[in-house]
């Protein structure tokens, strides 16, 4: 039972399952190749800012919603109003449709942790055109993810934090101790990640680091709403606000530490040009890092290794808060015990993710498996998630926060003993500045999606536009099945959720237990 109390035991576990929710896969494989694309310190600046800037105010307002109702998104968003319900209720959908493509990426990395021996290089078209193997190790991520996520906030996602996020931590000092020392190019690469050069900065380039900035920190899925309501009266919010910020901020840049040296030396030894590795594209962590690791021999195979396990560690961490942004709703609306409402939830979208994982494996071998759009389905999905409806839903949330609850009564549902000076900044934040910033992000973010640069001309592209479309459809049906089916209904709340745990920990000590609802 009390493994499976819904509530963090410590500050510190709160902030370590948030952290990990926010360094995941985007800050390994997104923020290097981006930051290749876009100048290099330039872009590392610019995303820093916007962490301050954006990710902060906005992570603070979903903690706020979920800590004010202590319930699931759904429910969070009808304590502020009935009619702002259905945002919680597309929170919910938004982190479903993440693991379908996630559990997908998270295979990679286990395949690649245990390959690492073997030799990467190469490997990419070959594993992502073998369907058993992606299917294999898709499902023995997911189920790394569900046996987690079964043993409860406390016993399993803060205990595995615990864990799993100073184990990464020295990973990353590991690698980049050897990187630093690796030789010729070193010093290029340092300079090309720290030595700024704003010139090199563009538009586009600052609008990827807003956005990159918005998904390292998991905002717009639910995950903050969650773990916020999960969060213990102790736990001071401003402060865990700051130190997640800080934590991710710190691997992110570590992680350009432990990369761009080993990039630039490769470079230099092999007589290949940076701009020949394809530093740039997406392929950077599963191309052209596996031919850095294995031009080291056998030292190359052992940091293949460890970098593999931490991508595989932060992608966990990462998706156990998702996963249980839909499991919490799924026990609260529907009084199912835990083990069987994660089970549920993982099985479906395990389900759903092999389609995207062959649709992928197609698309990076020339073909187009199950394409939509003129895409293959996992980009497709992370682009309807991460471009558009991420963002629509953190800005709903600093608005509801911002204008609805009002940044007074926000602050003292946070700590009554806080002067005027916090709320009269987090009003500020809140209702202008963090919007603002968001609106950009998603008026440039979609029209990029329509309207595509095509050999330095600006086209109007039907697919990017039926993806828009989709995308905002999925926010209509979430209005209508919430105001067709759940107003005006119970949607639960952490309280249901003790209920329904207390019940199966007495099911388990009786024996095998029958049913999946509690009984009345």
């Amino acid at each position: 039972m009390e493994k499976k109390k819904t509530s963090f035991g410590t500050s510190i576990g709160f902030e370590l399952a948030a952290a990990g929710s926010a360094v995941g896969l985007g800050n390994l494989w997104g923020f290097p190749y981006k930051t290749s694309a876009n100048g290099g310190a330039a872009y590392l600046f610019m995303y820093l800012a916007c962490i301050l800037l954006v990710g902060a105010a906005a992570m603070l307002a979903e903690f706020i919603i979920g800590r004010r109702a202590r319930a699931n998104p759904v429910t969070a968003y009808k304590e502020i109003s009935k009619n702002c319900g259905w945002f919680g209720l597309a929170v919910v959908v938004i982190p479903a449709l993440i693991m379908c493509y996630y559990f997908v990426l998270g295979g990679y990395t286990v395949k690649y942790s245990l390959n690492s021996f073997a030799g990467n290089a190469g490997m990419f078209q070959r594993f992502a055109g073998n369907a058993g193997d992606v299917i294999l190790h898709t499902a023995v991520f997911a189920l790394l993810a569900l046996a987690i996520v079964v043993a409860g906030v406390r016993g399993g996602i803060e205990k595995t934090s615990k864990i799993l996020m100073p184990t990464m931590l020295v990973i990353l000092v590991v690698i980049i101790s050897f990187s630093l020392l690796l030789g010729e190019g070193v010093s290029e690469g340092l300079a090309f990640y720290l030595r700024p050069d704003f010139s090199a900065m563009s538009w586009s380039g600052a609008l990827s680091a807003m956005g990159q900035a918005f998904f390292s920190l998991s905002l717009g899925c639910g995950a903050m709403i969650c773990y916020g309501s999960y969060s213990g009266k102790k736990v001071n919010l401003f402060r865990s606000t700051a130190v997640i910020c800080v934590l991710d901020s710190l691997l992110t840049f570590m992680v350009g530490l432990a990369i761009f040296p080993a990039l630039f030396h490769y470079a230099a030894v092999s007589g290949v040009s940076t701009a020949e590795l394809g530093m740039g594209g997406m392929g950077l962590m599963f191309i052209t890092l596996p031919m850095v690791f294995e031009d080291m021999s056998v030292v190359g195979s052992t940091l293949s290794l460890l970098f593999f396990a931490m991508a595989a560690i932060a992608a966990l961490t990462s998706v156990i808060s998702i996963l249980e942004v839909v499991t919490q709703f799924v026990i609260q609306k529907f009084r199912i015990f835990r083990t069987r409402a994660a089970l549920l939830v993982t099985g479906i979208c395990v389900a759903l993710s092999v389609p995207v994982g062959l649709s992928f494996g197609a698309a990076m071998n020339g073909g187009s498996l199950m394409a939509l759009f003129g895409r293959n389905l996992l980009e497709v999905l992370d682009m309807i998630t991460n471009t558009i409806l991420m963002p629509v839903c953190a800005l709903f949330a600093c608005l509801a926060v911002g204008w609805i609850i009002g940044p007074r009564e926000a602050v003292k549902a946070i700590s009554p003993e806080r002067d005027g000076k916090a709320h009269r900044l987090l009003g500020l934040m809140l209702k202008v500045v963090t919007p603002l910033l968001i609106i950009v992000i998603e008026i440039f973010g979609i029209f990029d999606l329509i309207m595509p640069l095509d050999n330095g001309v600006r086209r109007f592209s039907a697919d990017g536009c039926g993806i828009v479309v989709c995308a905002y459809g999925i926010l209509l049906v979430c209005a209508v099945v919430y105001f067709a089916f759940l107003k005006n209904s119970d949607t639960g709340n952490n309280s249901d959720e003790l209920q329904v745990d207390a019940l199966e920990a007495e099911r388990v000590k009786a024996g095998p237990s029958r049913g999946w609802y509690r009984p009345e």
